[in-house]
C-alpha cells in the first residue's frame, strides 16, 4: 500500500485532487476562522521550478504545510501577500514537495492522504525507553530530497521537531553543500497558538497567523556542515543567539533591511516554550 501511493503522489492529477480537498476544508480555518498575514511573496514569484528549498521554523505537524501550499498556489495565480478567492484551487500549485517524519505520516488516515500532497518520509528520531532520540543522518533520506529537487521545489524544516529553540539537523546543511539548491527561509508565527500539535483541531479562534518569505541566502557552499546550518538556524530565528537575546532586541535586528527577520518572531516562540 505504501510503494502505490508513492506511485500516486507523482501523478499531478492525484496531488491536485487532494490538493483542492485539503485546500477547500483548510482555507476558511485559515482566512475566516483565524486572520492570515503574509509577507515577501515578491522573493517567490520568480523562481526556477527545481533546486530551491524552502527552510523553515516548524509549529504544526500540517497547518504549516497546508499553508504554504495555499500560498504558493495564490502566487502561481499572481496573488501578491495574500490569498483572494481560492479560484487557485482549480489549478493549484503541486511542483513541491514537504520533508515530513515517516512516524508522522503513517498516524492515521488523514497523514496517509496528506502523504499524497508530496511527502518526503524520513526517519528523523525513535523512542527509547518513553523519549525522543536523536537519530544518526541516513544516506537514504538526503538521497529523496536531492531526487525532489532536481525536479521540484521542497520544504524542510531543520529542527525536524515543532519544539521552539531546537538545533538544527545537519542532513539540511548537507543537502544545501550538496545540491547547491536557492534557499529561501521562512518565518512563521501563531500556528502553535491557534492549533493543536498536528495543525488538525482549532485550539483559539482569531489567532493572528503570521508567513514571512525572505530572501534567498548567500551562502558559500564550500564552508563547512556547522557554518551552513547556523546561517540557516539564524535566518529562521532558531539559532542559539536570538533564544538569549533579550525582549529589547527583538524586532531591531535586520531593520536596516526593511524586512521582517527571524528574531521579529521570537516573542510567539517564546510564549510557545513558556506554555509548553
Amino acid at each position: 500500500m505504501s510503494r502505490l501511493r508513492e506511485r500516486l503522489k507523482n501523478f499531478s492529477l492525484v496531488r491536485k485532487i487532494v490538493y483542492a480537498i485539503v485546500g477547500a476544508v483548510s482555507y476558511p480555518v485559515l482566512t475566516m476562522v483565524n486572520r492570515l498575514k503574509i509577507t515577501g511573496t515578491e522573493n517567490i514569484c520568480n523562481l526556477p521550478k527545481k533546486n530551491v528549498l524552502f527552510v523553515s521554523n516548524h509549529q504544526t505537524y500540517f497547518a504549516d504545510v497546508i499553508t504554504f501550499f495555499h500560498i504558493f498556489s495564490a502566487v502561481k495565480w499572481r496573488r501578491k501577500n495574500k490569498l483572494g478567492i481560492p479560484f487557485y484551487l482549480l489549478n493549484p500549485f503541486t511542483n513541491v514537495f514537504y520533508v515530513a517524519a515517516e512516524e508522522t505520516m503513517r498516524g492515521s488516515w488523514v497523514s496517509k492522504l496528506f502523504s499524497l500532497a508530496g511527502a518526503l518520509p524520513v526517519k528523523r528520531t525513535w523512542k527509547e525507553d518513553g523519549k525522543e532520540v536523536r537519530r544518526g543522518l541516513d544516506p537514504s533520506d538526503t538521497r529523496k530530497v536531492t531526487r525532489a529537487l532536481s525536479t521540484s521545489w521542497v520544504i524542510t524544516f531543520p529542527q525536524g521537531t515543532t519544539k521552539p529553540f531546537a538545533p538544527g539537523r545537519k542532513g539540511t546543511a548537507l543537502i544545501i553543500k550538496q545540491n547547491k539548491p536557492i534557499v529561501i527561509p521562512v518565518v512563521i508565527s501563531g500556528f502553535w497558538r491557534a492549533f493543536d500539535k498536528k495543525g488538525l483541531r482549532i485550539k483559539k479562534k482569531g489567532t493572528l497567523l503570521s508567513v514571512t518569505f525572505k530572501e534567498p541566502l548567500v551562502i558559500d557552499y564550500d564552508a563547512s556542515l556547522d557554518e551552513i546550518l547556523d546561517q540557516v538556524m539564524d535566518s529562521i530565528g532558531q539559532s542559539k543567539k536570538f533564544m538569549m537575546l533579550g525582549a529589547h532586541h527583538w524586532g531591531k535586528l535586520d531593520a536596516n533591511k526593511g524586512q521582517t527577520s527571524g528574531a521579529a518572531q521570537i516573542p510567539d516562540k517564546a510564549q510557545q516554550a513558556a506554555s509548553s
